[in-house]
């Protein structure tokens, strides 16, 4: 079965090419500026514990655009998804729905974290020490309200 696009998948999928381009033209435009060791991975205070050179810095947007693409891919196929409710012909566009919802919210998070880590890179800034708690906060508080939304489903 395959789920309709909504308005919220248009929207959703607007954000993340939106951010992913941005971040794309981006970096080609400040990429002569990058000095050629950049910070490439920081603790959990978000100081720099690893330097690297500026090439590696292109696998984060790369990354970000082959999780763009593959998540988007899997959202075509609701029948592989793991929904842990029980799907019946009653209940399976609602599941299903909002199982691609939140695929969808998630998707774009993790854009929004690989697009926010390549221009904290490129401009060699420290990662903020509010960065993880407030990533990890965001995004299990979506997982979690999605399964909630998702067991009330009878």
């Amino acid at each position: 079965m395959k789920v309709k696009n909504s308005i919220y998948d248009v929207v959703i999928n607007g954000c993340c090419l939106l951010l992913l381009t941005g971040v794309t033209v981006f970096l080609a435009a400040v990429w002569e500026s990058i000095p050629a060791v950049v910070p490439m991975h920081h603790n959990f205070a978000g100081e720099v514990d690893r330097w690297g050179s500026k090439g590696e810095m292109i696998l984060l947007p790369v990354i970000a655009w082959a999780m763009y693409l593959l998540i988007t891919l899997l959202e075509q196929f609701p029948d592989i998804w793991n929904t842990g409710i029980r799907i019946t012909e009653e209940n399976r566009e609602r599941a299903y729905r909002t199982l691609k919802n939140l695929i969808a919210t998630m998707k774009l998070i993790l854009v929004g974290v690989f697009v926010f880590l390549t221009v904290e890179t490129a401009l060699i800034l420290r990662l903020p020490a509010w960065f993880l708690p407030l990533t990890l906060g965001i995004l299990f508080g979506d997982i979690a309200y999605w399964i909630w939304k998702l067991v009330r489903i009878k």
